[in-house]
């Protein structure tokens, strides 16, 4: 078992506004779920949950939009809070997660004082337009080996349990192998009522064998971080993820569903004599 686990939190800075039509996503305006919607959050909003993260142990800090990929209003929202949070909290490693993104574009993020961006393939290729047809998994797949040509860490995984096979979640991990990436968040699918795809029809216990065959999979990752989903899918049992090749989690809320109180998951890692990663 790891002996530190890497701490990371995600803000919405742009919440429930995107028009692709993925099956599995409560932000899709087609599906009107009952979620808090809006263009921008307010910057000190985003710098105070920084500091509520960073203050409980975060090392990483995502700033995430509902959209398909970066346009120029994203792109220079982002970098106006990357400048300001570089200079308010320099050592937090600040991560964009903006959806599809171009060579150009990410260079322009990483000289604004981002660090890493994460872009997850999902699911397998073939299994990808059972879940979205409105942009391609290939764009996914184009855009984490831009993130790589960028120079920025590239931090990508999927989601289990949308109905794939398990040949599906093989030929994932097999793609993410590909793109080396030093982190692989997995998810685990949260039902909402006002989406097409069903409740995750998963077993605690093949949970985390996927964890497990994330870690053998991807091998050469620096982590593997359990991530949405995870208080639904384990419950009491969310220790056990750690002894299976975890060795990162999301603290604090999602994206439109609330995590557990922080306190509670640093609680869980003192009671297992896990120490927090200091460092990356």
């Amino acid at each position: 078992m790891n002996k530190e686990i890497f701490l990371c939190s995600i803000c919405n800075i742009n919440s429930g506004t995107c028009n692709e039509d993925c099956k599995f996503c409560s932000q899709s305006v087609r599906y009107k779920a009952d979620i808090e919607r809006y263009k921008q959050k307010e910057i000190s909003l985003i710098l105070e949950e920084a500091k509520i993260a960073y203050e409980n142990g975060a090392l990483g800090f995502c700033l995430v939009t509902s959209d398909k990929g970066l346009n120029d209003k994203t792109l220079s929202f982002v970098c106006n809070i990357a400048e300001i949070l570089t200079k308010e909290l320099p050592k937090l490693r600040l991560i964009a997660c903006n959806g599809t993104a171009t060579l150009e574009q990410l260079l322009i993020l990483k000289a604004s004082g981002i660090k890493a961006y994460n872009h997850n393939l999902e699911t397998s290729r073939k299994f990808y337009e059972q879940i979205c047809t409105t942009h391609s998994w290939d764009e996914r797949y184009e855009t984490c080996k831009n993130v790589n040509e960028a120079g920025l860490v590239l931090i990508s995984g999927g989601i289990f349990g949308l109905g794939e096979s398990h040949e599906d979640r093989i030929s994932m991990l097999e793609s993410l192998k590909s793109l080396n990436p030093a982190s692989v968040p997995i998810n685990f699918y949260h039902h909402n009522e006002a989406l097409q795809l069903q409740p995750n029809p998963l077993t605690i216990d093949e949970a985390l064998e996927l964890i497990r065959l994330t870690r053998d999979t991807v091998s050469d990752a620096q982590r593997v971080m359990v991530a949405g989903g995870r208080e639904l899918m384990f419950g009491q049992r969310q220790k056990e993820i750690f002894s299976h090749g975890a060795n990162s989690i999301v603290i604090g809320n999602y994206l439109t569903t609330s995590g557990r109180a922080i306190s509670q998951d640093l609680e869980m890692l003192k009671s297992l004599n896990l120490g927090i990663a200091k460092g990356v």
